[in-house]
This record gives C-alpha cells, structure tokens and sequence, in this order.
C-alpha cells in the first residue's frame, strides 16, 4: 500500500494526520483519504487519484480551476467530485498536486491546483476512467476521523 500523509490543524482540537493512500483491488486500483474533515478527506482521496497518474511531488501549482458539484448523499457527492477531477484530467490535460474542497448541504465547491502534462517531464502512471460505486464508503469513523474511499477504475 502507497500512503502518504501531511498534518491538518483544526483550531480547538487534537491535530489529525491526513493520509492518502491506495488500496488493493484485483483489477483497478482502489483509493482513500482521511482527515478531521468531510473536507478534508475528499481533498486527500482526490490526491491519492493523482498520485495513481503520477508523483504528485513532480506537479507544480501553475494553474488553478474551480469544480462544483452536488448530490443528495455524502457517498454521491464523492464519486461525482472523483468524476469531475478525472474529466478534467482528460479533457484539460491536467495533473494536479494540490485540492481545497468546501461542501455546503451536498454542495460541493473546490479548487484544484496543478499544471499541463508535459511529456518531458512528467512520467505518467495509469490513466483513470472514472470513480466506481465499488467498495463506496464516506463516513465518519468513531475516533472522529473521516474516511472516504472507492475503487477507481484504471
């Protein structure tokens, strides 16, 4: 397992690590974020998404774009949010090394930091095709961290 984690501050509270990391599945590569927040926990699933592309330490933060969605659950909303990096990924031809999410009532309002691929540069993993409902888990968990995970089909 690939994980990777930064620390995340919450005024009033213990700090909570963040942690990104892939996850085992026989034929796609499955993904989970973790952090003292909804929030913060898709920002770190999203990363985990591009660190299966790539070594998100080789990105530089040239370019910012804003995504929006909504959904009626929790669960929803976090496969369309995947959906919508992965489309823009795609049709951008983006990578990105860094996520800010707000999420307001199943409104969720993010900005993405990263660059084009340079080919030159930049050594492509695999290419993922969408967030799946496979193994679809946002919640959180009893020491109050939040987790949200799925497998990504590649």
């Amino acid at each position: 397992m690939y994980c990777f984690s930064i620390s995340v501050a919450v005024p009033g509270a213990m700090p909570i690590k963040a942690r990104a990391e892939h996850f085992s599945h026989d034929a796609d590569i499955g993904i989970c974020g973790s952090g003292p927040t909804r929030e913060a926990a898709f920002e770190q699933a999203a990363l985990a998404l591009s660190a299966i592309v790539i070594d998100v330490s080789t990105i530089q933060p040239k370019v910012k774009i804003h995504i929006e969605c909504e959904a009626p659950r929790d669960d929803l909303l976090f496969v369309d949010w995947l959906n919508a990096v992965i489309f823009r990924m795609a049709v951008d031809h983006l990578l990105f090394c860094k996520y800010r999410v707000a999420i307001d009532d199943h409104r969720l309002s993010a900005d993405a930091w990263g660059e084009e691929i340079d080919r030159a540069r930049h050594v492509l993993g695999v290419e993922p095709k969408g967030a799946t409902y496979t193994a679809l888990k946002v919640a959180r968990e009893a020491d109050q961290v939040w987790t949200a995970q799925c497998v990504i089909d590649v």
